[in-house]
């Protein structure tokens, strides 16, 4: 099998405000290179190449929640990027949970922003200048 540089096939977050979400993430995820590639009537699939990245109304027809503790990062391929995902994520209705920047504490080369979606679901933006 091919070397596939990703341990994770893809990550789901739940959504009560369908809508709402999708217009979020179609203004924030262009800065990171990704794009919607598919969609359903209960959700929308981000990716560069295939579905990495969904958001979703809960199959199981409960309320979406957010998990405590949790947050997904997505690569960034330039400092510029993060600062972009920041600013749009900001213009789209995000919350400000840390402006780009250094982040000595997780390495010399790390740079990142953190932001809550509308759902309150935390995102980071992070580029490794290596």
């Amino acid at each position: 099998m091919e070397d596939i540089p990703s341990i994770i096939s893809h990550v789901s977050l739940g959504t009560n405000d369908l809508d709402r979400s999708v217009a979020f993430y179609d203004r924030v995820l262009p800065t990171v290179g990704c794009r919607r590639i598919m969609e359903d009537p209960g959700g929308v699939a981000y990716g560069k190449i295939y579905p990495e990245f969904l958001v979703k109304v809960p199959i199981d027809g409960q309320p979406a929640s957010v998990g405590n503790g949790t947050h997904i990062g997505f690569v960034a391929s330039t400092k510029e990027s993060v600062d972009a995902f920041y600013e749009a994520a900001l213009a789209a209705g995000g919350i400000d949970e840390g402006a780009p920047g250094p982040r000595p504490d997780y390495g010399e080369a790390y740079y990142a922003c953190f932001v809550r979606d509308p759902d309150g679901h935390k995102i980071e933006a992070c580029f490794w200048q290596m």
